[in-house]
């Protein structure tokens, strides 16, 4: 081979690997495209679970008040509520009780009644007759 034939398979092989360069260029062009929007992706995504990461703490927050709260009730329905009710339904006892005294006496005093009523209708009867 001579030397211009080597020159120009040279500068054919140049061209070629300029042209693969070129393609190359191209393709790191649309990588680098592709690469900046999923950056702005993450960037987007980051900014989403920032929020969501806000909304839970805030959530956090409220269920640890919301507990708060359940446990302030239910100390107050152990302590007073429940105690109440137990003295309520002691005076309700008692004063069954008492009902159920003063039921057995007034028939006691019906049951008496009757009878001084019986002994007057004989006693005015007696009276009568003489």
């Amino acid at each position: 081979m001579t030397d211009t034939e080597l020159l120009q398979a040279l500068y054919n092989d140049m061209q070629t690997v300029k042209h693969k360069v070129t393609s190359m260029e191209d393709k790191v062009t649309s990588l680098d495209g592709r690469v900046a929007s999923l950056d702005e992706k993450v960037a987007s995504l980051d900014e989403k679970v920032a929020s969501l990461d806000e909304k839970v703490a805030s959530l956090d927050e409220k269920v640890a008040s919301l507990e708060h709260e359940i446990l302030k009730i239910n100390v107050t329905l152990e302590n007073e509520t429940n105690r109440s009710i137990q003295i309520i339904a002691e005076g309700h006892l008692d004063l069954s009780r008492k009902l159920n005294e003063a039921i057995k006496i007034s028939s006691d005093v019906k049951a008496k009644q009757e009878i001084q009523d019986i002994y007057i209708n004989m006693h005015q009867n007696q009276l009568r007759a003489l």
